[in-house]
């Protein structure tokens, strides 16, 4: 089934500006029905040679291009972004099985902040820094931070979140004076090609953004290649591993944010209407396929029974159908191998003694469904409550007190997101100081850090390495470069050669006077200003205007 009729695809790989085409064809699938969208021309590894020459190319010119200029080039962006907004969204509804209006929540909306808060923080952003030298032998140098770009990045990106994840990735890095060889996932492929269609016509230089189809086998050219000077990954922790082991063959930086298995820990005393809807939501939004999905709820034993009718209510009157349909809350599943992930792993839950509230057997009919799922006498040697899920499927388990939650939700090997469920400040304060994760919400669960293009985004653990969006995900991206300048002076400084009896009194005394504390660092002041160093190669009216820092 066809959808050119009504809206225009991007059916190439974009490189250098141009449209290519490669050897191969990948079938994209509408996860609803089965049915092909539209059949991709596949690049092969000489495809990414191409792509990665043309970004190297098109570097020292990009990055020498004013702040102004980029920005001129994401605000036209972000206009293109906004007038197409429905079809992007409808997009991401036929290839990604969100339903329409989630795609706008999640997907189109965050991309568009992403724009709009470079756009209008770039400047600051990467304006160079002074900073005052705290060694008074250095008072007189100019010195400061520079944020220079590294060169040609790759950023490689997952199916989940096809316009908000490459739009934190690809964003910053552009803006900051990079350029890119960017691949989107397989199954989201015309999602990925579209944004980087609309950077082209937004101006973006040729070679500046390079998208490409490119097939998992040969994909390693983008890790590999000795122009690229970082790589920037999201996706699985098995795929991770192969990345970071392949940049650390050439010693090369890398970002990775990869799974999560997302806890939230509700206190006795927490709003069970507010809680129940927010936990439903942060569990099966996107079809619980987030790496940020609430996937362990531990709940104080008091409110347990209480949330869990109102959580299984909840759940059951979520509408499972059509995502183009506006009242649809839950879409397919993207592939129809993860809902099989889902599937063995809510099975092998319910043979080891897990029941369901409602849900946990596949939806009959074409498409890849699976139902919102709630599980019940789960343990945390079970797999569910072990791995990533990556599905719709939230356990809730009860627990004695809050020590016991906190000490469950810290016991995994991931650490994305957690959440803490109370109307208490002191225990709010408690669970973001003890929940161990890169980001802590109270009364909410992360996935809505993600619309905040200010708030960092990162893990701990094997939840990934690095931080993305804001001005922590911009040092990802950039040279933090120290820089300083001296005088001049044909005198030179005091530590230059030649080492002699001289420079011994002149450290003798200036040692104590710079760091030693009470009136003893004054004991060797007289001596100080009778060497030579001292009377000719120590710039006296920098000392006079940091003055202060002798007393």
């Amino acid at each position: 089934m066809g959808y050119t009729t009504f809206m225009d695809l991007q059916l190439n790989s974009i490189i250098d500006n141009r449209d290519i085409e490669g050897p191969g064809r990948l079938a994209s699938v509408n996860p609803a029905i089965e049915e092909e969208i539209a059949s991709v021309s596949l690049l092969d590894r000489n495809g990414a040679l191409l792509a990665l020459e043309a970004a190297d190319r098109a570097f020292s010119s990009w990055a020498a291009t004013s702040v102004r200029e980029r920005r001129r080039v994401l605000a036209r962006w972000l206009e293109i972004m906004v007038s197409e907004e429905e079809e992007l969204a409808t997009l991401v509804s036929i290839e990604n099985g969100k339903p329409v209006n989630e795609a706008r929540l999640v997907d189109v909306a965050p991309g568009c902040a992403t724009l709009s808060w470079w756009e209008a923080n770039l400047e600051r952003l990467l304006e160079g820094r002074r900073a005052v030298p705290d060694q008074l032998m250095f008072a007189h140098w100019k010195s400061g931070y520079r944020f220079d770009p590294l060169g040609v990045l790759s950023v490689i990106t997952p199916w989940n979140y096809p316009v908000g994840i490459p739009m934190w990735e690809l964003v910053p890095a552009l803006a900051a004076g990079n350029t890119v060889v960017f691949k989107p996932a397989s199954a989201t492929i015309l999602i990925g090609l579209r944004l980087a269609e609309m950077a082209r016509r937004a101006g973006m230089p040729p070679g500046v953004l390079n998208a490409v189809a490119l097939p998992g086998s040969a994909s390693d050219v983008l890790l590999d290649d000795p122009r690229v000077a970082k790589v920037l990954f999201t996706g699985s922790v098995e795929i991770g591993r192969h990345v970071a082991r392949r940049c650390a063959e050439r010693i090369i930086p890398v970002q990775l944010e990869l799974g999560g298995n997302d806890a939230a820990v509700v206190a006795a005393d927490a709003d069970i209407e507010r809680t129940a809807r927010g936990l439903v939501w942060g569990a099966f939004m996107n079809t619980g396929q987030s790496c940020a999905s609430v996937e362990r709820v531990f709940v104080e034993r008091p409110a347990y029974e209480g949330l869990l009718d109102r959580i299984t209510e909840l759940t059951k009157g979520l509408k499972v159908g059509d995502p183009a349909q506006p009242d649809t809350d839950i879409g397919p599943m993207t592939t129809a191998e993860q809902r099989e992930e889902v599937e063995r792993q809510v099975e092998a839950a319910l043979q080891q003694g897990a029941r369901t509230q409602c849900g946990g057997k596949r939806i009959d009919g074409p498409g890849f469904y699976y139902p919102p799922t709630v599980l019940v006498d789960v343990s945390d040697e079970m797999e569910i409550m072990q791995e990533e899920t990556f599905g719709p499927v939230m356990p809730i388990v009860p627990v004695e007190d809050i020590d016991e939650g906190i000490r469950r939700a810290n016991a995994s090997r991931f650490g994305l997101t957690a959440s803490g469920w109370t109307q208490c400040t002191r225990k709010a304060d408690r669970f973001q100081r003890e929940l161990n994760a890169g980001a802590v919400t109270i009364n909410e669960h992360g996935l809505t850090v993600c619309g905040e293009a200010n708030a960092c985004w990162g893990g701990v653990g094997e939840s990934g390495i690095g931080r993305a969006h804001g001005e922590f995900g911009l040092h990802e991206v950039v040279n933090i470069k120290y820089v300083a300048q001296g005088p001049g002076n044909r005198n030179g400084e005091p530590w230059h050669y030649p080492y002699d009896e001289d420079l011994g009194r002149f450290l003798g005394a200036a040692l104590p006077l710079l760091y030693q504390k009470g009136l003893r660092r004054y004991r060797g002041l007289g001596e100080l200003l009778t060497t030579r160093h001292f009377r000719k190669r120590v710039r006296k009216s920098s000392l006079i205007r940091r003055i202060r820092q002798f007393f």
